[in-house]
């Protein structure tokens, strides 16, 4: 069993840390303005969608580009929530048997599983930051009749995993009391 309320290593809790405060809030804050803006993404696709069936059904004259508008802007929305999710813990965690864990136990097991998460959101970052400059350099467009480029919903891969590790690194270290929960702000 660990000493120390379940921190690896024991001993006495550690004093937050004023700097990991402020990483934690600008972080936190980054989040939080990535997911005002993907709200108003979702405006945006949401009006699309019915300015497409409006002039598809009414005025019979569909547009070349509101489809696959949708598509890129929802795609980009659905990777960049990812931190945004995680910053609010609103990721899927079975509860049922974590919770049933002692806090020590819990300790040790986010410990682990942060090593896995680590290794997803640098995935994210290297392979999807090699993939979007690719496509940049290459000028890749979508081939269909619009023809937009597709780089930007591709480098969105790799800020999207940034984002992410950022916001699982500031979780990290309030879990571990090196933050102090109330610098979530």
């Amino acid at each position: 069993m660990m000493a120390g309320g379940g921190r690896p290593g024991g001993g006495a809790p550690p004093r937050a840390s004023p700097i990991a405060d402020e990483i934690c809030r600008i972080v936190d804050g980054l989040n939080r303005l990535v997911g005002v803006v993907l709200g108003f993404g979702v405006i945006f696709v949401t009006f699309s969608v019915l300015y497409e069936v409006f002039v598809r059904g009414a005025l019979n004259t569909p547009t070349a580009w509101a489809n696959e508008t949708t598509v890129y802007v929802s795609a980009v929305i659905y990777l960049m929530a990812g931190g945004y999710a995680l910053l609010h813990r609103a990721h899927v965690r079975i509860d049922l048997v974590y919770e049933r864990f002692p806090r020590p136990a819990r300790t040790w097991l986010d410990l682990l599983t942060f090593v896995f998460f680590v290794l997803y959101a640098g995935a994210l970052v290297w392979v999807g930051w090699r993939m979007g400059w690719q496509s940049f350099q290459q000028g890749e467009t979508t081939g269909s009749p619009w023809n937009p480029p597709i780089w930007p919903v591709k480098l969105a891969i790799p800020l999207a995993g940034l984002f992410l590790l950022l916001q699982g690194l500031a979780n990290l270290l309030r879990d571990l009391g090196i933050a102090s929960p109330a610098s979530r702000r």
